[in-house]
């Protein structure tokens, strides 16, 4: 019968074990890291509004603000990926930050020049049940806007706030001048091609 001769194991050093935890360590930690850039595209940032949004393409220069005007491409969506309005058939649109509905110029505000985002617009912060009838999406539906700036021209709209202003003034100082218009009372427009609502009928006899 052989005898079995036992190999003694050597303890590892304390500062050895160390250096291995912190190899661990950093294995996990590129790890996350590479998994984290492999969803990169898909991921969503969340405003305190409740506005999600994703960075396709970062821009240039200072943020905008309700004081510009904006030169814009977009597409919007439903959530089921169907479009109910994309100006890159046509021209783009220029606008400033408050012409449609909040989460639309809550949205250009976190955006600067060449920037490409996409945003999640909830009901909060979108139409709120006010949609005329032909309009084609629900009035609880969270809309999908691509939006890329092209052109950004910096305090241009304050200038066409007091121009528009300045001809209020002028137009109730003159004698029999009618009132102007209001403000839209639910503060935002339909996007192009939106489904804006049918014009009033003909007045009766062809308006003779």
């Amino acid at each position: 019968m052989s005898a079995v001769t036992a190999v003694p194991i050597r303890p590892i050093a304390r500062g050895s074990l160390l250096k291995l935890w912190i190899g661990l360590a950093l294995l996990l930690a590129a790890g996350a890291g590479l998994a984290w850039l492999g969803t990169a595209p898909v991921q969503r940032t969340a405003t305190a509004s409740g506005l999600q949004y994703q960075v396709i393409r970062e821009g240039e220069g200072d943020a905008i603000t309700s004081e510009d005007m904006v030169l814009i491409h977009f597409v919007g969506r439903r959530e089921n990926g169907e479009i109910f309005a994309n100006t890159r058939t046509g021209r783009p649109m220029e606008t400033a930050t408050d012409s449609f509905i909040p989460g639309f110029g809550e949205g250009l505000k976190l955006m600067r020049k060449g920037a490409v985002y996409r945003f999640w617009i909830p009901p909060i912060l979108g139409y709120q049940g006010q949609v005329p009838p032909t309009a084609p999406f629900g009035p609880e539906e969270t809309l999908v806007f691509e939006i890329q700036v092209i052109e950004v021209g910096p305090g241009m709209a304050a200038i066409q706030r007091q121009q528009q202003m300045q001809q209020m003034q002028q137009q109730m100082q003159s004698p029999g001048a009618a009132p102007p218009a209001g403000p839209n009372p639910h503060g935002a427009t339909l996007p192009p091609d939106a489904g804006a609502p049918p014009p009033p009928p003909p007045p009766p006899g062809g308006g003779r």
